[in-house]
């Protein structure tokens, strides 16, 4: 029998409220900073056609922004990594104006259509990467995290490939809002590669258990990972963040909500 397939991690994106980058986000993570809560500040992606930087909403540009920064951590090429998106409720501003326009005698605009679709920010990274790897776009509400690191993983192994995971989730307008109530925007992006490189920063692999989910130790950042469905992977980063290369440590064991009363437990482990 075959030796099984190991999955690294080679990068990290990250934006959020008070954690605008994996840099600042890991000095947060670790201790070494505290936490100030400020809103999650979004810029539009440089790769995209000005007509389309205009055009896009905050979804996709918290989207692209995360994957990015995952990609340039890992000095991986983005356009050779297949990838997988994955948002529990998808672009909530365009919804809310397709809803009022159906509601009315309005047309709806067919730039808002396009950029409603679940996987607008997949097709948008396309764009911008070049890439013409295979690419899914999933939701599996609050276990979507979980959901799109469970498929990542699986892609990782089966095709023995380089994989970028990116998940994202931002606020509904008023009156989904109260239906779906995420008031802050954050997205986090792996890269995920089959063999260790420099840049490797742990081993990872996954499995269902029914253990209770792993928590933060501070109350604000715990509160981002009950509120914000994306943010129910932090407690992956606060191991990452903490594992200082994992270099000789005991591997590290953390659990993710995922879907119908099962978790996801991660295991991570030095790369060597």
């Amino acid at each position: 029998m075959s030796n099984p397939v190991r999955v690294f991690i080679d990068g990290i994106g990250l934006n959020g409220p008070g954690l605008p980058n994996w840099a600042q986000g890991r000095d947060v993570l670790t201790g070494l900073l505290p936490y100030l809560a400020s809103p999650t500040i979004v810029v539009p992606p440089a790769g995209l056609p000005p007509a389309e930087r205009r055009r896009v909403g905050v979804l996709v540009k918290l989207a692209l922004q995360v994957a990015q920064e995952a990609v340039d951590h890992a000095q991986a090429q983005a356009d050779q990594l297949a990838s997988v998106f994955s948002s529990s409720s998808g672009e909530g501003d365009n919804c809310h104006v397709l809803c009022e326009a159906l509601a009315s005698d309005r047309l709806i605009s067919p730039t808002r259509f396009t950029n409603s679709v679940h996987n607008a920010p997949s097709g948008y990274w396309g764009i911008v990467s070049r890439a013409v790897a295979p690419s899914s776009t999933l939701c599996a509400f609050d276990g979507s995290f979980s959901a799109g690191l469970l498929e990542a993983i699986t892609q990782v192994k089966v095709e023995r490939r380089g994989v970028l995971l990116v998940c994202y989730d931002a606020p509904y307008p008023s009156p989904l809002l109260e239906a779906r109530p995420v008031t802050q925007s954050l997205g986090m992006a792996l890269v995920l590669s089959p063999h260790a490189s420099a840049h490797s920063l742990a081993a990872i692999d996954v499995s269902l258990c029914d253990e209770a989910p792993t928590t933060l130790p501070w109350a604000e950042l715990e509160a981002l990972r009950q509120s914000i469905p994306a943010g129910r992977g932090l407690p992956l980063l606060h191991a990452l963040a903490n594992a200082k290369g994992l270099a000789g440590l005991m591997p590290q064991r953390i659990v993710l909500d995922y879907l119908n009363q099962r978790q996801l437990a991660v295991a991570l482990s030095p790369c060597q």
